[in-house]
């Protein structure tokens, strides 16, 4: 993990008026309850969702949801303060209400809290900082406000310095809602049937050593085995006259799996991009900063530099906050249109903040160390319970980015849609 110095974390239980729960200060237990039996019930809730909000923006256990009253740390709350842990966790990454992250936007937001085209400190500060966990040729920060941004900026810049439109994605791959990113996203497009597949859009099958196109052991063999189909596409779109402008990809595989790609897979893909004038974009937003345990960038796993890697969720531990990291080479192609960047709310001084006050915290409290320790601990539970129960196919994964493979059949692998969903309904009482 290569960083700049971390700040001293100096919040004390009574700069926050509170005791310490679970290391955490908070309020008083009198005081939480209060919040939890006060606003409206569920079933007013969801009477106003009806009526206001959007049917496609979906709630989870929507047959019978949670009302979340408040959270700290790991665990959230319902309005009868039954106490949730929470394992979802891609986006508060140092814990619920974090005291440290808390005081730094408290303050931020009295000195200065909108971004402008005037200089101020914490933009850069926090540019250089970020700067700094990366290979030294990724120096160049674009802000926004989330992942989806952040790759549809990251798609314009790769065009931009190519000259060029198509671009490579991975099966069952997620990047984002945006029109731009819906496209390369084969997990949302293909929901709408034959229509979803845009021509300038090439797909490549998802290196999963146990359900893909190749299976075994993830060896270095099979990652370049998976790479090749990628040339493939390459190749195939050259002779259709088309160009390539970018491969993207995450590091590791979320939304299609928790996918670990085999040894050698990126490495090898990257060189056949680049041989044919593309460029190199990683998705770090669900995998990055830590959480994979060995490597702070999951890409690092792999043993590539990207080009453009891109930075969301996690970043600003719930706060509207994404990064497009990149060279001063494709920077540079950027701005040669003439055409200036300025994002309203992207790199305003308080989200900044907020993300200079996530690195502190995943530096001073240790927390790569930890998912590496956590994580090895939790797979070797996991691997225990497969010898258990047939239904656990595989368990996979690196630090606290796990998988399990559920099956109805570990000869077969067919997957058992009925019964994953009777789990994810069962963890709303195990889980409390």
């Amino acid at each position: 993990m290569r960083v700049a110095k971390r700040a001293k974390l100096d919040v004390s239980a009574s700069e926050m008026n509170g005791n310490l729960e679970n290391g955490y200060p908070c309020q008083s237990r009198d005081e939480d309850e209060t919040k939890a039996s006060g606003g409206l019930s569920t079933q007013e809730i969801m009477e106003l969702r009806t009526k206001h909000i959007g049917k496609a923006c979906e709630v989870h256990f929507k047959d019978n949801p949670i009302k979340i009253a408040y959270a700290r740390g790991q665990y959230m709350y319902d309005e009868q303060d039954n106490r949730y842990l929470d394992c979802i966790n891609n986006v508060t990454h140092v814990g619920h209400c974090h005291p440290h992250v808390v005081k730094v936007c408290h303050e931020q937001m009295g000195t200065l809290n909108t971004n402008s085209r005037f200089l101020y400190d914490i933009i850069v500060k926090y540019a250089q900082r970020l700067a700094s966990t990366f290979p030294p040729q990724l120096s160049q920060c674009h802000f926004a406000c989330t992942g989806s941004e952040a790759n549809d900026l990251a798609l314009r810049i790769a065009r931009q310095h190519t000259d060029a439109y198509d671009i490579i994605t991975v099966d069952r791959a997620y990047h984002g809602h945006t029109t731009a990113l819906i496209d390369i996203s084969p997990y949302k497009y293909r929901k709408l049937g034959a229509k979803g597949k845009k021509d300038y859009i090439h797909v490549a099958p998802t290196p999963d050593p146990y359900r893909g196109m190749f299976q075994g052991e993830a060896t270095p063999e099979l990652g370049e085995k998976y790479a090749l189909e990628v040339k493939k596409l390459i190749d195939q779109a050259h002779k259709d006259g088309r160009k390539i402008a970018a491969f993207i990809s995450e590091s590791m595989q979320g939304c299609g799996g928790q996918i670990v790609y085999p040894p050698n897979y990126l490495r090898d893909v990257y060189k056949y991009v680049r041989e044919a004038g593309g460029v190199c974009i990683a998705d770090e937003v669900q995998v990055g900063f830590g959480r994979v345990g060995k490597h702070f960038w999951a890409f690092e796993s792999q043993g590539v530099v990207p080009d453009i890697v891109t930075l969301g969720k996690p970043i600003g531990n719930g706060h509207p906050l994404a990064v497009v990291v990149t060279t001063p080479e494709l920077a540079e192609s950027f701005a040669a249109t003439g055409m200036s960047y300025f994002n309203t709310y992207g790199g305003n001084p308080v989200s900044c903040a907020v993300g200079n006050a996530v690195l502190d915290i995943i530096e001073n409290e240790n927390l790569q160390q930890h998912a590496l320790e956590l994580g090895d601990y939790l797979k070797e539970k996991l691997l225990q319970l497969q010898t258990k129960h047939r239904l656990i196919g595989e368990v996979r994964g690196m630090g606290l980015y796990i998988g399990v493979e559920l099956v109805t059949d570990r000869t077969t692998r067919n997957q058992p849609q009925k019964r994953q969903e009777e789990l994810f309904t069962r963890q709303k009482r195990s889980l409390f």
